[in-house]
C-alpha cells in the first residue's frame, strides 16, 4: 500500500520463506527498519522512490511529526559538499532524507561519512518541510534546503584539512 505495507502471506510466497522467518527477521533486523502489525509487513522507512507502490504523504502520515527544535545532523561524504551547498541535502533515489538527534549515532550517516552536517530544524520547518520520526527512531525530512545547514564537523584527517574550503562552500562562519 503507499505507506509501504504487504500482506504477510504475500510476502511470504513471493519470498519463499516461513512465518517463523519472517518474524526473526522482524526481530532481528539490526536497524530496526522492519515492523509487523498482525498480517501485515513493512520496511518502516528507507524506501526507494523508484518502482514501488510507495507514497511520500502515506509514509508521513505513518510516522511520528518531529517536534523538537535542538539540531539535527546528516553524515555525508566531502564529494557531496559541492552539490549540498548548491541544492542542499536531497534524498536522491530515496523517499527522505535521513537525519538524527545524536551526532554519534549511526542513523543519518553514510558508509564515507567526512562530514556531519549541522541542521536547524525550525529552518527546515519554517522552509515548508516536515520532518517525522519512524518507528524504528529514525528522523526523515523530504530534503534540507541549504539554508538549513548551520554548522559541519569535520570526522576525518582530509576533511580537516579542507575544512576552510567546505565551511566555505557551505557559507559557514569559521
Amino acid at each position: 500500500d503507499p505507506a509501504g505495507w504487504a500482506d504477510v502471506a504475500d510476502v511470504l510466497a513471493r519470498m519463499k520463506m516461513t512465518r517463523a522467518q519472517l518474524e526473526e527477521a522482524v526481530r532481528t533486523n539490526t536497524k530496526g527498519r522492519l515492523q509487523q502489525e498482525g498480517d501485515r509487513v513493512r520496511a518502516c522507512q528507507g524506501h526507494s522512490q523508484a518502482n514501488t507502490a510507495v507514497d511520500r504523504d502515506a509514509l508521513e502520515r505513518s510516522w511520528r511529526v518531529y517536534a523538537g527544535d535542538a539540531s539535527l545532523w546528516h553524515g555525508t561524504s566531502l564529494e557531496a559538499i559541492g552539490s549540498i551547498a548548491t541544492a542542499g541535502i536531497l534524498p536522491v533515489a530515496r523517499t527522505h532524507v535521513h537525519l538524527t538527534d545524536d551526532p554519534a549515532s549511526k542513523v543519518g550517516k553514510r558508509a564515507a561519512v567526512a562530514w556531519l552536517l549541522e541542521i536547524d530544524p525550525i529552518r527546515v520547518r519554517a522552509a515548508g518541510l516536515g520532518i517525522f520520526v519512524a518507528p524504528n527512531g529514525v528522523i526523515l525530512t523530504r530534503a534540507v534546503p541549504p539554508e538549513c545547514i548551520v554548522g559541519a564537523r569535520a570526522m576525518t584527517k582530509r576533511a580537516v584539512a579542507d575544512e576552510a574550503e567546505v565551511r566555505a562552500r557551505l557559507g559557514l562562519a569559521r
